[in-house]
């Protein structure tokens, strides 16, 4: 089969009221080399496919090649698994995710196969517009100023990838490195996207963002994000923060003398809890203040400080 440079993977269920606007972005794009579309139905009960259906001629026009599969069961498979499929069927040298809901901006492709092409071993990001505009402000704002260094050192205090996956683009060698069957096989509610960002990071992989907006990011009640639980993530994340950094330490502090720090050394192996020094806060009043792990606990403690 004929290598492309890139393929954009998308997995689709019912978003026929996005299609539209999502494959005219595709061929929007001033993307010089060969492109490939690969995308995998989850399953879906509205008219996606007969939309895709009818793009293809024109996809194909611009030279643009299309490999389409799925399935038809009752139940979706989910995003994670849906995306590794469409990744396994493609041909391209890079791997461009593309949600069913969003909207890539005309460069998107050509600026991220630069930068991925001087950084093959980097999971390549970008900033993003979200739509509607106020629907997520402070998140907006938050994940589009990051500085380079704290792509790194937020990777385990943010509830998701500091480079959010809708703007992912990488080498086909990075997300077959860190994605594997493990966590295409998800369940409903299943991080797919932060098990795969630590996996990549736990593996050497660099990050970067392209700090210029390529994407519009689409806000809405039926998102996949809403189906996940925020404990679910606070678990994953305690986890990689122990495999991956906390080991690494002889002693650390805790900043938050709060619900928040209790619950952080509540979550925390017993290791690493005997690892704790302090906890930190600025709020006076809980200064100097002794804090039991548990209430009927006689002998565990930690002092507050500054």
């Amino acid at each position: 089969m004929t290598e492309f440079d890139v393929s954009v993977v998308m997995t689709v269920y019912n978003a026929s009221r996005w299609l539209d606007d999502n494959l005219q972005s595709i061929l929007a794009q001033t993307f010089a080399g060969t492109l490939e579309l690969s995308i995998y139905n989850d399953g879906s009960t509205d008219t996606s496919m007969e939309l895709i259906t009818a793009y293809v001629p024109r996809l194909e026009a611009r030279c643009i090649h299309v490999v389409c599969s799925g399935h038809s069961d009752a139940t979706p498979k989910g995003p994670g698994y849906g995306r590794t499929q469409a990744v396994r069927q493609s041909h391209g040298r890079f791997i461009c995710v593309l949600d069913a809901d969003d909207v890539m901006h005309p460069q998107r492709i050509e600026k991220q196969f630069v930068a991925a092409s001087y950084h093959p071993d980097t999971l390549i990001g970008s900033g993003f517009i979200r739509q509607p505009e106020d629907s997520t402000d402070r998140y907006t704002r938050w994940s589009n100023t990051l500085s380079q260094e704290q792509l790194y050192t937020q990777a385990f205090t943010a509830f998701g990838p500091t480079i959010i996956q809708p703007t992912w683009f990488c080498a086909r060698e990075v997300f077959e490195s860190a994605y594997d069957e493990l966590y295409s096989k998800q369940e409903k509610g299943n991080p797919e996207d932060l098990i795969f960002f630590y996996r990549h990071l736990s593996y050497g992989g660099k990050l970067l963002r392209i700090d210029e907006p390529l994407l519009t990011y689409r806000y809405h009640k039926d998102a996949v994000s809403f189906g996940v639980d925020r404990w679910t993530i606070w678990d994953l994340r305690v986890a990689a923060l122990q495999k991956y950094i906390l080991f690494k330490w002889e002693v650390f502090t805790i900043w938050n003398a709060g619900k928040q720090g209790r619950r952080l050394f509540r979550s925390l192996k017993p290791e690493y809890q005997a690892k704790v020094e302090a906890f930190c806060d600025v709020d006076c009043k809980k200064v100097s203040q002794k804090y039991y792990t548990y209430e009927e606990s006689l002998v565990i403690w930690k002092w507050c400080e500054y």
